[in-house]
């Protein structure tokens, strides 16, 4: 079994828990400019991501290995947390940041989930490769995060300030 399934797997939860307001989801994506310099880094990201998902499709799980379980588990977590972070997305108004939910203890949520599940994915395959090419992903994301920052400071101004003095970037307890 192709280590994709489980990165499939992902895709289609995402599509089902935001089919109900999809509109929403997307205007608070899309809000926001990004400089050249962040277009190139997002550009990367890109290219490193579909590397990674055109790998996985041939890169086989451990099946019945300590290996498969102990990554199960460990995508699952990232799973959930993904899972719930973009949960919380539709029910905030496109005039607010999102502050709520897994919101409280990380301001990029939804990338510790993908993180933790790229982690999962590694280890049930036993791939070194996969878990090369995730490091580099999440290296790049966090540019990507330093980025979305900047937007929603521009486009909430002190509220978002007040939410990025109280809430840690990655995750911790909130102040």
């Amino acid at each position: 079994m192709p280590a994709f399934l489980f990165l499939h797997g992902v895709a289609i939860l995402v599509w089902l828990v935001l089919e109900y307001d999809l509109k929403a989801v997307f205007k608070k994506v899309s809000d926001g400019t990004y400089n050249t310099a962040d277009r190139r880094i997002k550009w990367v990201w890109f290219l490193v991501g579909c590397l990674l998902l055109l790998y996985s499709i041939f890169l086989p799980l451990q099946l019945g290995t300590a290996w498969f379980y102990a990554g199960l588990a460990v995508c699952l977590v990232g799973l959930i947390i993904y899972e719930v972070a973009y949960a919380t997305w539709p029910n905030t108004p496109s005039r607010e940041p999102i502050t709520k939910g897994p919101y409280r203890f990380s301001r990029h949520p939804v990338y510790i989930g993908i993180f933790v599940q790229l982690i999962g994915v590694g280890i049930a395959s036993a791939s070194w490769t996969f878990l090369l090419l995730a490091a580099v992903l999440i290296f790049l994301w966090r540019f990507l995060a330093f980025a979305e920052e900047r937007i929603c400071l521009e486009r909430y101004g002190n509220s978002y300030r007040e939410y990025m003095n109280r809430t840690p970037r990655w995750i911790g307890i909130p102040k």
